[in-house]
């Protein structure tokens, strides 16, 4: 079974602080997982450039700078929030595709390592931001991803990233633009818990930059190996054994330096989930029992809280507080109030007893949780906490309130009134 970083007294204490729902990260988990990371390849220089996506919040980003981490941006927003925080330069991965000319400009302006998604991206860098002297290619192997005979994921059906041809065309053409190091970055699965992910993309990245430097003569100063290490959402799932993948990714080098003579080049890496994934839960209140041909609980939060569920049928182990201990014989979808069917945290989920008012835990909800909330039928995003090992906590995002979602109208040019109560 899965047990909750907090217990029930200190969850109704936020609770009574802050309202329900809301989301609580732990900051020392979350300070473990870097440090694990950061242990596991001692043996080179690298950086975890975390995923901003995952979590964007400025305490959990100042959280990671300080610990060592770098942020991993997407767009002009993220850029942005980790500017903000203290990230600045190559503390800063900026790793987007379908990129509007404003977010180059102000990865450029910050100093950021840039990854370019597309040979097209060149001139279009060119125009806004200018080249810079150091870039990331991101490939695209295409075909299918094996491991061991499995077919792990389809590169050729993601719209990310370069050919292999398309990669030697963009160093040739940057190498005569005055680029001197250049990195390769490549992203081609998902919450992968097979431990061989990570060495097996080493391999094929190290491979590329032993054929890059061969044919151009230039410098592979580092392989971004992004993200893609998953985390168990399920209480039989085992974490991945972050040491011994490290040492895989080891050995994956030193066998291609051997063959090829490949210098040593920097490792990076972009991981969100790992990073933040078991260290958030939303937490919620049962609010309403509602029996027909199921049973099901209503809580007060909803798909625009936590929208993994909905979107892809993912599961997520929901605690109750104060009947951890008690048998769960009782069938329950567990939903929320949206007008979507598919608006469920949990289908035929064998819980405790519920009742109105209590206070259940949704885990491993730290890495696109809240990130992914949205207003579909005028839902309002929760409030955010940080909890720290002593015990302490406190509010590093407010709740939304209806006049943040009427904050953008302009309504004829008045303003609509919002009442507190009706």
């Amino acid at each position: 079974m899965k047990t909750p970083f907090i217990d029930r007294i200190k969850a109704e204490e936020i609770a009574a602080a802050v309202g329900t729902p809301y989301y609580v990260y732990d900051a020392e988990g979350i300070r473990k997982a870097l440090r694990g990371l950061q242990k596991a390849f001692s043996w080179c220089d690298f950086k975890e450039y975390y995923a901003v996506k995952a979590c964007p919040n400025p305490y959990i980003l100042k959280l990671i700078r300080e610990a060592g981490g770098g942020a991993d941006c997407s767009s002009y927003t993220e850029l942005l929030l980790a500017a903000s925080v203290g990230f600045e330069g190559e503390s800063i991965m900026f790793s987007s595709n379908v990129t509007p000319a404003e977010d180059f400009e102000a990865a450029r302006s910050l100093g950021a390592l840039i990854n370019l998604d597309d040979i097209t991206h060149i001139d279009f860098l060119e125009k806004h931001g200018g080249i810079p002297g150091k870039i990331c290619l991101r490939y695209n192997p295409g075909g299918h991803f094996e491991i061991s005979g499995e077919i792990m994921g389809s590169p050729e059906e993601a719209k990310y990233g370069m050919t292999r041809e398309q990669i030697f065309e963009a160093v040739g053409i940057l190498k005569e633009k005055g680029v001197k190091e250049f990195g390769l970055h490549a992203f081609l699965a998902s919450n992968m818990q097979n431990g061989d992910y990570w060495p097996k993309l080493a391999e094929i990245l190290f491979e590329l930059a032993a054929e890059v430097r061969e044919r151009f003569g230039v410098r592979i100063s580092f392989v971004n190996l992004s993200g893609g290490i998953g985390i168990p959402y399920r209480p039989e799932e085992k974490p991945v054994d972050i040491r011994a993948v490290g040492k895989h990714v080891k050995e994956a080098f030193e066998k291609e330096a051997e063959k090829s003579g490949l210098p040593m080049p920097s490792i990076k890496a972009e991981l969100g989930r790992y990073m933040t994934g078991p260290y958030g839960i939303l937490v919620a209140r049962v609010i309403h029992m509602k029996h027909i041909y199921r049973e099901y609980a209503g809580l007060d939060a909803c798909a625009a809280n936590l929208m993994r569920p909905a979107m892809y049928g993912s599961y997520h182990h929901i605690t109750v507080f104060g009947k951890e201990n008690e048998t769960p014989d009782t069938l329950y979808d567990v939903t929320g109030g949206l007008c979507e069917n598919n608006d469920k945290f949990a289908v035929n989920r064998l819980l405790p007893k519920l009742e109105p008012g209590d206070l259940v835990a949704i885990h491993d909800a730290g890495a696109h949780g809240f990130s992914m909330g949205y207003n579909y039928n005028g839902k309002l995003r929760s409030a955010e906490v940080l909890l720290e090992k002593d015990g302490s906590w406190k509010l590093i995002r407010r709740a939304e309130t209806p006049k943040d979602y009427f904050a953008t109208f302009d309504f004829e040019g008045a303003e609509i009134e919002v009442k507190d109560s009706f």
